[in-house]
């Protein structure tokens, strides 16, 4: 699981992203505002864990402009405040959850473990694209203009939930080998080639007129053809 975690204080920042990598995360540190919101916004992540009280914008600045950007990638904040009206502007700001520190390990990674099985609980339990709707917990794709269905492989589910959830977006060869086989995995990118075939044939098959699109140099995102 890929992680941004946007947090000033170094040796804070320093504990908290070799604990989370002991506990498998891919982490990614920005120590500023600045740099936080240009990350959020060109990169791709499971999760985000920011600070409130950074320099050069803080952590309710930056949950505002990629929640306006369309990014529902799960947020936990944290801060050194307790006070109700700091949790209330975050959670309003877009917040999934909210941290006061000094806090545990295991409570982190906790609240983590939560909001990352929120991530994709949306509307029906579903996530929609044009005319397409991937059930997430039966697998199952569905063409809501042909009305056909068909079920997807394991590696064909993760791939096309993961363009779907970061729709309007290129992802990367690299980004959908990560999230099909994992950060560990040592499975050559002319594989996601052959798992964008199969998931476009499925999407084919219910007679979808949203594709998986080549974008040449840079990667791939989900487009609806013209008619």
């Amino acid at each position: 699981m890929k992680l941004l975690l946007v947090e000033d204080e170094a040796k804070l920042a320093d504990a908290l992203s070799e604990i989370l990598r002991l506990e498998n995360y891919d982490v990614d540190v920005c120590r500023d505002g600045i740099t936080g919101l240009d990350a959020a916004l060109g990169g791709v992540y499971d999760v985000i864990v920011l600070d409130v009280m950074l320099p050069g914008k803080n952590g309710f600045e930056i949950l505002r402009e990629i929640r306006a950007a369309g990014l529902k990638t799960p947020v936990l904040m944290l801060t050194a405040k307790s006070e109700l009206d700091d949790k209330v502007m975050g959670l309003d700001s877009g917040a999934d959850d909210y941290l006061t520190k000094p806090f545990l390990t295991k409570e982190l990674l906790a609240r983590l473990r939560a909001i990352s099985r929120r991530q994709v609980d949306t509307e029906g339990g579903c996530l929609r694209f044009g005319d397409l709707r991937l059930e997430l917990e039966s697998g199952m794709l569905f063409c809501e203009t042909t009305g056909l269905s068909v079920r997807l492989g394991a590696k064909e589910y993760r791939l096309l939930e993961y363009l779907l959830a970061n729709q309007g977006r290129v992802i990367t060869r690299e980004q959908l080998a990560l999230k099909i086989w994992g950060y560990d995995s040592e499975a050559e990118y002319n594989n996601v080639e052959v798992y964008l075939s199969f998931t476009r044939k499925k999407i084919g098959f219910v007679g979808s007129d949203v594709t998986i699109k080549s974008v040449r140099g840079l990667g791939y995102e989900l487009q609806v053809r013209d008619v």
